[in-house]
Formats: C-alpha cells, sequence, structure tokens
C-alpha cells in the first residue's frame, strides 16, 4: 500500500503558500510519498486563495487536493465579527467531520504516515487520534510565535486579566520581554470566542508528534533551545522541533516581466525602499497620504505597492478580499505622482515581493513583519522598518528589532496611524544612517546563515532528514 502524508492548512493565503513549499520540499526529497492537502473555502479573501489553489492543482500534479464540503456563513456573522480569526474557526469547526470522512476515504488506499495540521487547525488532533494517525503542527511563523503558543496556558493561569488591561512585559521562554499590547490583536480580550479557541489550540498542540516550524536554527536560536529544553510546556514532555526553514517561493522557478522589476533595473544599487503590507495589508486614505508626504520628504527612491483604504478615518486594518484597482490621483496627494517620477514607482495591488527583494537595487523595506515576508527579506539580505498591521505582527515586530537586529522600529499612534514625519525619519534612518548601517550588517550575515542552513549538511536539511525518518521509512 502506498505511504501518504496528508497536510490541513487553514484557508488563509500566508499559510497555503507556506504548505505548499513544505510539501514541494517534501516530494524533492522523498518523492515516493502520497502528498494529500485537504482544503477549505476561506471565509474571507476568498479569490486569492481558491485562485492559488486552482494553480497549484494544476502546476504541482504530484499533490493531490481534496476539496472540503464549503459552509455559508451566516449574514449576521460576516456583518458584525470585527476579528477575521472569528470567521476562520467557525470555519475549521465545520470541517471536522469532513476531515474526519476524507482521511478514512485516503486510508482505503493509502498507509497514512502522519498528519500535518496548521496551528489554526490544532483542534483536529483529535481526529488524528481516533484514526491512531502521528500528529504534526506547522508553524508557518516563526519559533518565537510557537514559543508563545505553546506557553499560553501558562499565561493565562497566571494572569487574571484580559492582554489589553494588564499593562506589562510578558516573560516568555526565550522571547525578549513583550508589552501585553503587543500580543496579537485576536488575543486580547479573554472572554472572547478567538481567545478560546486559540487557547485550546495551544493545549491540544501539546498532544502532537511534533512540530514543524518554518525557520531556521541561526535565526531564533535562543528561542528554539528554549521549546526543545521543555522551558514553554512547564511539567508535560515537549513535542521534537523541526526547523525547516526558511520555505519562501521560488519566483526564479517563474519568469517575471513586471514593469518594477524593470525599473528597478535602471536605479542604482541598494538605492530602492521597498513599502509592501502582505496580502491583507491596506491603510486609510488618511494613512495613504502620510506614507506619501514622508517618501516625498525623505529624498528616497521607492517602490511602493498601494491598495485601496479600507476606511475612511485613521484606522488601519486587514483587507478582507478588497481587489479593485485603486484610483491613484484620487487616494494620494495632489501632484504627488508626477513630483515623484523620477525617484519613486508606485504599482497596484501586488509586485513579486520576493524577485524584488532579491534585486540589488533594492536596499531595505517597509514591512507589515509578516513571517513569509521576513523570510524573504532575510533571504535577499535586505534590512526592514518594522510597520505591523495585524495577526502576530506586533509581536514578531518586538522579536525582529530587540532580538534579531534586523529591522528598525516604526513608531505610530494607539490607533496605529503613522505620521509623515514617522515615515520620512524612519526612512532616511534605515537608508543614510549608522543604525541603519547596523542592521543591514546584521542581515547579511543572517542571510549567508540561511543558506548555510539549506545546504546539505545545514540545520535546516538535517531537521528535514530527521522528519522524514519519524514517519517510518528512509529519508
Amino acid at each position: 500500500m502506498e505511504e501518504a502524508v496528508v497536510f490541513y492548512p487553514a484557508p488563509l493565503i500566508s499559510h497555503l503558500f507556506s504548505t505548499i513549499e513544505l510539501c514541494k520540499l517534501i516530494i524533492k526529497q522523498k518523492p515516493s510519498l502520497s502528498i494529500n492537502v485537504l482544503t477549505t473555502t476561506a471565509p474571507y479573501d476568498t479569490s486569492s486563495t481558491s485562485d492559488f489553489i486552482s494553480t497549484a492543482s494544476t502546476t504541482l500534479p504530484s499533490i493531490t487536493f481534496h476539496s472540503l464540503p464549503t459552509l455559508t456563513l451566516p449574514h449576521t456573522l460576516l456583518s458584525s465579527t470585527p476579528i477575521p480569526e472569528t470567521l476562520l474557526f467557525h470555519v475549521l469547526h465545520h470541517n471536522h467531520p469532513h476531515v474526519h470522512q476524507t482521511l478514512l476515504s485516503i486510508s482505503k488506499a493509502h498507509k497514512i504516515q502522519a498528519l500535518v495540521l496548521d496551528i489554526f487547525c490544532a483542534q483536529s488532533i483529535s481526529i488524528a487520534s481516533q484514526l491512531n494517525l502521528p500528529a504534526f503542527i506547522f508553524f508557518t511563523s516563526g519559533a518565537s510565535t510557537v514559543a508563545s503558543f505553546l506557553y499560553h496556558p501558562t499565561i493565562h493561569e497566571t494572569y487574571d486579566k484580559s492582554f489589553k488591561e494588564l499593562n506589562t512585559f510578558l516573560r516568555i521562554p526565550g522571547v525578549p520581554p513583550i508589552p501585553s499590547c503587543d500580543m496579537p490583536k485576536c488575543l486580547h480580550e479573554r472572554n472572547d470566542e478567538t481567545y478560546k479557541n486559540l487557547l485550546e489550540c495551544s493545549v491540544d498542540a501539546r498532544k502532537a508528534s511534533g512540530f514543524i516550524v518554518n525557520t531556521f536554527e541561526a535565526l531564533e536560536p535562543r528561542c528554539i533551545k528554549a521549546i526543545s529544553s521543555g522551558l514553554c510546556i512547564p511539567n508535560s514532555p515537549t513535542p521534537p522541533l523541526y526547523c525547516l526553514g526558511p520555505m519562501i517561493t521560488n519566483t526564479e522557478e517563474k519568469p517575471c516581466d513586471e514593469e518594477c522589476l524593470r525599473w528597478l533595473d535602471k536605479q542604482p544599487s541598494k538605492s530602492v525602499v521597498l513599502l509592501c503590507f502582505g496580502s491583507l495589508g491596506a491603510f486609510s486614505k488618511e494613512q495613504l497620504c502620510e506614507i506619501a508626504i514622508g517618501l516625498e520628504r525623505s529624498g528616497q527612491r521607492f517602490l511602493w505597492v498601494v491598495r485601496n483604504p479600507v476606511s475612511d478615518g485613521k484606522e488601519n486594518k486587514p483587507s478582507l478580499g478588497l481587489k479593485e484597482d485603486p484610483d491613484m490621483d484620487s487616494l494620494l496627494p495632489e501632484g504627488f505622482l508626477g513630483r515623484t517620477k523620477e525617484m519613486g514607482l508606485v504599482v497596484k495591488n501586488w509586485a513579486p515581493q520576493e524577485a524584488v527583494l532579491k534585486h540589488d537595487s533594492v536596499g531595505g523595506f517597509v514591512s507589515h513583519c509578516g513571517w513569509n515576508s521576513v523570510l524573504e527579506a532575510v533571504s535577499g539580505g535586505v534590512p526592514m522598518v518594522a510597520w505591523p498591521l495585524y495577526a502576530e505582527q506586533r509581536f514578531n515586530r518586538v522579536v525582529l528589532v530587540e532580538d534579531m537586529e534586523i529591522a528598525l522600529w516604526m513608531h505610530e499612534s494607539v490607533s496605529g496611524f503613522v505620521t509623515a514625519i514617522e515615515v520620512e525619519e524612519r526612512v532616511k534612518e534605515l537608508m543614510e544612517s549608522e543604525n541603519g548601517k547596523r542592521v543591514r550588517k546584521r542581515v547579511m550575515i543572517v542571510k549567508c546563515e540561511a543558506e548555510a542552513a539549506l545546504r546539505e549538511g545545514g540545520s535546516s536539511c538535517l531537521a528535514l532528514a530527521k522528519l522524514l525518518q519519524s514517519w517510518k521509512g528512509p529519508a
């Protein structure tokens, strides 16, 4: 009977990217394994996830995709829920019986060696237990987030207040002191449904056969040691940790003839600042104007990816599927595009970020601190200005600035609004100051360490061999 591994990713575009990269990595090392991926319709941003799955199923015939039934969420839930994770968990809970049934179906023709669950899908570990399958948790984020996730039950028992009320620093093993306000927003209210779901995921994850993480040992050594030493799961055994990163989409596999790359070809080495904020990153119109003013005053060359605004005021929040092309003339200050045409390029909605970050002309990156973007910046040797917007990104910023020292801190108001003066000063600091040189030197060291991790005999290569061996077959 053919051996198989089943992956169950959360229906979030960044998580799907990482999952498919992991699948490709495993196929390359052990092509005899049958790779199966369970897919479900996202509760928002459905076009990008469905398009990606469609493309992947066509271009990667060695991966079998199994579509789980679609859940139509109640209109009242869609219109009243401010936290996207709440919608996500409604979908995942609906999927439980379908995941069970699909695994039974796959097992009729295959011997399932492992079920690999996304961190958001950790509650499905009970299904693996019922079917006597080893379950592994795949963290698409860094080891620092893993430490926080595993230590969450301990924090919950230590404090009786919500994070939004604590006003203290949280001491998580292997991680710099984290202001309680910088924990993911979906965890700020301990009586919220999403908080309770994530807490349950943290408890369930401890039952896994192992943790797979998209990081590498040299990037987060202190944190990885804390997890492996059992400090993040007090009084219980810690499953093995497999650090396989950096796993990023290799754009060299598909030629790209984008205007922005042709424009970069004409710019001096390390002279351009990229501003790009992830698959859901969007700003208010007022914030877009402040960014534009700050960039123009900075005098630095820039490549800026702009999406339609999400609100009229100063609030910045995730863009849940807003795909229409923005009208630059109405959104940006009058005359901005004309005045900056020799120093900058503004593109609509999307740019080939990984290819851009590897381009010789790019010398800085204003980033939302999403983990895929962080790894792409590290792999390109590009220092960052850390401007988090949602999810665990404020947590990531603390780690990037205080622990890894590969980013500068963008200072915002309590609501997250950033002034033109702050944009100007941080961009200039990154590109011109001694502080900017310091983080640039540090990120170049980390880039070399990332390359070493992926080479034969490197830490990530060895970790992959150990993972495959744990799946009852030779690597």
